[in-house]
């Protein structure tokens, strides 16, 4: 009911918000009454009142070009893969530059698994940017459960993880082997896929940063920790999961609604925010339009945000904050049989390890995240590396001038380290045309429709494995890391202007 509740604000409230938006317009700069008194305090009045009760829908990531040695690249998104509830996407780089042309293609291939904790991807923006000057970059780009129909089937923590075996997968039939960046709440289920896939014998990548996630989220608990210990996993499941209303794709299926976890993350710093709304009033009232656009910008990205589906959304809860399944060593993953897979961090051996900390981070606590360390006990003490980022919050490590001036060259030295050549044929397997194509990709919310996945015992799923066969990964055995690649996947040779 809560939901359905929530819907019939947003609709009563769209109207006074369009005339909000009017009349801001109406009084602001360039127009006739501009110049009436107080037309300036009324402009920025209606302006707030507009963004208070307007529906943020998901942004773009917006990223048109980046820097390479000094030469301006034009990036195009493109949807790599398509399942149910997320995207892999595809920043492809082009240039004219044949000095630069040849440094994209060498440059190492970096799978970025987005948090799925109730913002969109688009939250590390700045992440993709930054990484884009130095490497080929993938990232998960998960879809508002929402929008997902029923007939999709239902989307586990098991399913995360074995979403994350694929697209590690899949690049590595495409370049040879990948490096994985996991920010925040990936951190646990990516730990958990690479050791699934260790465990089985399959390759792993080269090397997995991991910034600010829970690890272990006993040390050092935030707020955020407590209130998953000190609440009853019923506690979860009777007050914050709710059934998509009509109106929506995903009619029907149970969720942790997005609008319950923006409230979770407002009432964490309201004063911050409050201030800061005020902040942008005075803004507007003084005519500092870089200040006022820059508050836009934040607030668009984190007012944004997503339904999660609650049988994800539980599980997480459970698994990672309050039984801490991955650190006592309990942790079993549904194979495709239906049979438990024990994650196991300690078979680990050939991927190298970087984890990041911000110093003054109040989402995940001093040390949870370095306790990877503690479990991937096999990786040799020469491809570990902590960094804690002094003065960093947690949107600091992986945002703004800190990720950039800090924390980035270290990410970049730490995979350059780690990084072997791409086997490869000759012609690059990631050639485009020369002209970089129209449109860049589809939008999210025009992507071509997905097809209902396969049911799977003993519950309909919506995952679409591409696990090598039983055969195919004892023919995997651990090998030495001079020789451990995946054969490329072949494709016929022509000219292109475009790096990857």
């Amino acid at each position: 009911m809560l939901y359905q509740l929530y819907e019939a604000q947003r609709s009563l409230m769209e109207p006074f918000s369009d005339f909000a938006l009017a009349m801001s317009k109406l009084y602001g700069n360039g127009s006739m009454f501009s110049q009436l008194p107080m037309a300036q305090r009324v402009a920025a009045g209606y302006d707030l009142i507009y963004r208070l009760g307007k529906d943020y829908v998901k942004p773009e990531f917006d990223i048109q070009s980046v820097q390479v040695d000094g030469a301006d690249v034009v990036i195009h998104e493109i949807v790599e893969l398509d399942k149910p509830f997320c995207q892999l996407r595809r920043f492809k780089r082009y240039t004219d530059d044949p000095k630069v042309l040849t440094a994209l293609k060498q440059q190492p291939v970096v799978l970025i698994v987005a948090p799925l904790s109730g913002h969109y991807a688009t939250l590390l923006r700045d992440t993709v940017r930054t990484m884009l000057q130095g490497h080929k970059v993938y990232i998960t780009d998960w879809k508002n459960a929402r929008t997902v129909p029923l007939s999709d089937g239902e989307f586990h923590l098991d399913d995360y993880i074995h979403y994350v075996e694929d697209f590690i997968r899949h690049l590595q039939a495409e370049y040879g082997n990948c490096h994985v960046m996991s920010v925040c709440q990936p951190t646990v289920p990516v730990l958990a896929a690479i050791s699934l896939m260790a465990s089985r014998g399959e390759t792993t990548p080269l090397s997995m940063t991991m910034m600010g996630g829970p690890i272990d989220a006993r040390r050092s608990p935030t707020a955020v920790n407590n209130l998953a210990m000190n609440k009853s996993y019923e506690w979860f499941e009777n007050n914050v999961i709710y059934r998509v209303p009509q109106g929506f794709p995903g009619e029907g299926r149970r969720v942790y609604p997005g609008f319950l976890q923006h409230t979770g993350f407002v009432a964490m710093n309201p004063d911050r925010h409050a201030k800061s709304h005020y902040d942008y009033f005075k803004d507007l009232m003084k005519g500092d339009d870089a200040s006022a656009e820059a508050h836009r910008k934040f607030y668009d990205e984190y007012n944004a945000v997503l339904d999660m589906d609650a049988d994800y959304y539980l599980e997480t809860i459970r698994a990672v904050f309050q039984e801490f399944h991955l650190v006592n060593g309990t942790w079993d993953v549904r194979a495709d049989d239906g049979m438990p897979e024990r994650v196991r961090p300690q078979d680990i051996r050939q991927t190298a390890l970087l984890t990041v900390e911000g110093e003054l981070d109040d989402i995940s606590g001093s040390g949870q995240t370095r306790a990877a360390h503690d479990l991937c006990v096999q990786i040799p003490a020469g491809n570990r590396e902590h960094y804690e980022v002094a003065g960093a919050g947690h949107y600091g490590i992986f945002s703004g001038r800190r990720w950039r001036d800090m924390v980035y060259p270290k990410v970049r030295a730490f995979i350059a380290a780690h990084d072997q050549p791409q086997k490869r044929d000759d012609a690059p397997l990631a050639a485009e045309d020369a002209v970089p194509p129209k449109q860049s990709s589809a939008p999210a919310h025009a992507a071509p429709a997905v097809s209902a996945a396969a049911p799977a015992a003993p519950r309909k799923t919506a995952r679409k494995t591409t696990r090598p066969a039983p055969a195919a990964v004892a023919a995997a055995a651990p090998a030495p890391a001079t020789t451990r690649t995946v054969a490329a996947r072949k494709r016929p040779a022509r000219k292109t202007a475009a790096g990857g």
